[in-house]
């Protein structure tokens, strides 16, 4: 699938370190490498890093359903964090699990090779 031009090279989704591996109608993936700013107190993964992941991977899977022409915004958000990230890279894995007319509810996965990482469940508004 393509991508507009800046699309993924906002000054939020450089400043993480994102890197987007894969895009498929209603499914993105992508990977984010621990660098040193983004470690927390106990130089693990900051959750806040962790959680801004999932947000752009599931609004990446929701503008790839209804098309980058159309933006969408987070409405509501849960994440469960389940294990820390000491070093490496995380995946996150996001789908559209109902791609309505006025809001998509999402579910993503991270993970760092077959370890679960966090779990969340979000809805966007289609605007």
């Amino acid at each position: 699938m393509e991508i507009p031009a800046g699309y993924t090279e906002s000054a939020f989704f450089k400043l993480l370190g994102c890197r987007l591996h894969s895009l498929e109608t209603g499914v993105a993936q992508v990977a984010l490498a621990l660098e040193p700013q983004l470690r927390n107190r106990a130089n693990k993964l900051h959750g806040g890093a962790l959680f801004s992941l999932v947000d752009i991977a599931m609004g990446l899977a929701c503008s790839s359903t209804h098309g980058f022409d159309q933006q969408s915004a987070t409405i509501e958000c849960k994440i469960n964090y389940i294990r820390a990230v000491e070093g490496g890279e995380v995946m996150c894995t996001a789908r559209v699990i109902h791609p309505g007319r006025r809001t998509l509810v999402v579910e993503a996965d991270v993970m760092q090779g077959d370890k679960l990482v966090a779990k969340a469940q979000g809805t966007f508004a289609a605007l």
